[in-house]
């Protein structure tokens, strides 16, 4: 299944790096070799992985690394971030090879964008590949078509592999290999955690709290370890694009919550993995929670992929009043209340008084696809 939304032959500059990431088994590698296999370029595709090549761009030796690249116009890396001082790696490929083109592709963002960020300032451009959005489906799938799907995005999330196996066993095993093998082992190799148990203790935590206000307090007293500590974690799996953090909107006013923030899943497959809940909304009870994660991190994807500046957030006041979702850009207002019922919805006083000039909008289950497509 073609990824839709970026073309790679128009990102590439001359002596600029693009970077790849997203979590692993997006398809990232698969979208740099279709674009290799229809390029004019002559290019060198290696792997983050290959001890020689990790060598070599670790090396900080010009002489050698400008070896590696001679001859070639393009210079293609997969699995950047295993390589050490990656980003000096790239800064002499691009600064010192004129006319070079060099693409990287990571999956630990919270590594490679640490060894890329000092060293490749002005020198890179970055996108970032998500699970499948519903916005690359419809080219797929009709909008009849992708409503009938809803349950099962709502339960097994929309990674390829996941979205192309075709039973309910299959799309489990995928998952579980997903949490199992990949994410976790990341994580844990990467950041150098000693146990896996309180950071998956951590995203079950999360799993049953979508939605609603996190205390990091809380957490920690849970966990029986310190805020410094679940902070950090947090701080990791957001990097290493497992959760997206929602923070709440105010204009420093009193009565509106910013202390706490909230937390969705970047894939409603991996958060029900992680709590091994796959069975049908007949018999569970959390439709609402994972119908609003879908529809926040859809629309981040849609923004994500159609170049959206503004910034994302949630109000609530100190009365308990909410909105689901803010948008902001150009100093414009949107708010976005997601329900799963028929029941009237009224954007609430407090926020109309505040925010007078706020375009408002409901959505549901009826008319979700206008919000995500």
């Amino acid at each position: 299944m073609l990824r839709r939304y970026y073309q790679i032959e128009s990102l590439i500059k001359k002596n600029r790096v693009l970077i790849i990431y997203g979590p692993r088994r997006v398809g990232k590698t698969t979208i740099l070799t279709e674009f290799l296999k229809n390029t004019k370029l002559k290019y060198r595709l290696d792997s983050g992985d290959n001890i020689r090549v990790q060598h070599i761009l670790s090396s900080q030796d010009f002489r050698l690394i400008k070896e590696y690249a001679e001859g070639y116009d393009l210079i293609a890396i997969d699995e950047a971030q295993e390589i050490p001082n990656i980003g000096m790696g790239l800064k002499i490929l691009v600064d010192q090879i004129p006319g070079l083109y060099v693409i990287a592709t990571g999956s630990s963002s919270f590594n490679i964008s640490q060894n890329t960020g000092e060293p490749l300032t002005g020198r890179k451009d970055t996108i970032t590949l998500f699970p499948l959005a519903q916005i690359e489906l419809a080219f797929e799938y009709s909008k009849f078509d992708l409503k009938e799907f809803l349950d099962e995005y709502l339960i097994f999330g929309s990674y390829p592999d996941v979205i192309l196996a075709k039973t309910k066993n299959e799309k489990i095993k995928i998952l579980k290999e997903l949490v199992d093998s990949y994410l976790l082992k990341d994580i844990l190799a990467h950041e150098h955690i000693k146990g896996s148990n309180v950071l998956l203790n951590l995203l079950k935590l999360l799993s049953f709290q979508i939605g609603n206000l996190v205390s990091l307090n809380e957490l920690a007293t849970q966990l029986n370890i310190d805020v410094k500590t679940v902070n950090r974690y947090l701080d990791i799996l957001q990097k290493s694009f497992v959760i997206h953090k929602l923070n709440g909107f105010s204009k420093n006013l009193r009565n509106e919550v910013t202390s706490k923030s909230k937390y969705y899943f970047l894939d409603n497959g991996i958060r029900n993995a992680i709590i091994s809940q796959f069975n049908d909304f007949n018999n569970r009870n959390d439709f609402g929670q994972l119908f609003e994660n879908f529809l926040i991190i859809e629309r981040i994807k849609k923004h994500s992929y159609q170049n959206f500046y503004g910034e994302h957030y949630f109000w609530r006041n100190y009365l308990g009043k909410e909105i689901d979702l803010i948008e902001i850009e150009n100093n414009i207002i949107n708010a976005f209340e997601i329900k799963t019922s028929n029941k009237n919805v009224y954007i609430p006083q407090e926020f109309i008084n505040s925010y007078p000039k706020t375009k408002f909008e409901i959505v549901k289950d009826d008319n979700y696809l206008q919000f995500i497509l």
